[in-house]
């Protein structure tokens, strides 16, 4: 553990230090936001009626890779039924080009490019009854794909070192595919994680897309102001394997603004 452990946190390292050697590497271009969403049926496991959640993202192309980063910060909301609680979950994930690497092009087919992948996930969670909070190290192989209509697609295999769990491996899906209904503008985006199961959690499948109607479009200020909604779908979440528990399916409206 603690070898694979020190693979994830050297990639990690070397992620961050290809971030700041801006004045080497060329960016080719960048995108910050803050969205806002509110659920509007329950989550699983936290099962609070009102549930808001305001997100930081960043994500950005350079020669030497990509970069993807985002910051959650939920506020569970106290009801009849639960207490209220907070929590700030965060990913960190920088990816390294082996065509950039090599100086030899990693091109064959719909694959683009492929990297090394790696992910830092951080989580706390407080409440009054129950506080927790881990650090989690993934790294592996990624590649980008070329999909007809899509603004982009890359799927990410990963060997995760969890903190609190046993560690397993992770499969992950992530696309944006850009569309137009008449005058009307529309982005559907989102993520597909898969994880294997381990002695200490079963195996997850999390679905998680979202739709977007570009409503800056009509104020003259296009691709800066989104709503939509967010689906989650997540079978065993948290690998949890308890009684009475079952498969997450919520629906939350969001806002994003693009800065």
């Amino acid at each position: 553990m603690n070898t694979i452990k020190s693979i994830c946190s050297s990639a990690l390292l070397a992620g961050a230090f290809l971030t700041s050697t801006q004045a080497t590497a060329e960016m080719f271009w960048s995108d910050n936001s803050v969205s806002l969403l509110h659920n509007v049926n329950q989550y699983h496991v936290n099962e609070n009626d009102d549930v808001v959640t305001v997100t930081l993202e960043h994500a950005s192309g350079h020669s030497w890779g990509d970069l993807f980063f985002f910051a959650d910060r939920l506020d569970f909301k106290q009801d009849s039924d639960n207490v209220a609680a907070k929590e700030t979950y965060s990913e960190l994930s920088p990816r390294l080009s082996l065509s950039y690497a090599t100086g030899s092009k990693f091109e064959y087919g719909i694959v683009s490019d492929v990297f090394i992948a790696t992910t830092w996930e951080h989580s706390t969670y407080h409440s009054a009854v129950f506080s927790n909070s881990f650090d989690n190290y993934l790294v592996g192989v990624g590649a980008d794909l070329k999909l007809p209509g899509f603004a982009y697609a890359n799927v990410n295999v990963y060997q995760a070192n969890n903190e609190n769990v046993d560690n397993d491996q992770q499969l992950t899906l992530v696309w944006g595919y850009p569309f137009s209904i008449g005058n009307a503008d529309f982005m559907f985006d989102g993520y597909i994680d898969w994880s294997s199961a381990a002695d200490t959690h079963k195996a997850e499948f999390h679905f998680n897309p979202q739709l977007r109607l570009d409503v800056g479009k009509y104020f003259g200020i296009a691709k800066k102001f989104e709503a939509g909604i967010e689906y989650s779908y997540w079978d065993n979440k948290f690998g949890l394997d308890y009684p009475g528990l079952g498969t997450e399916s919520a629906v939350s409206l969001l806002v994003k603004v693009h800065l």
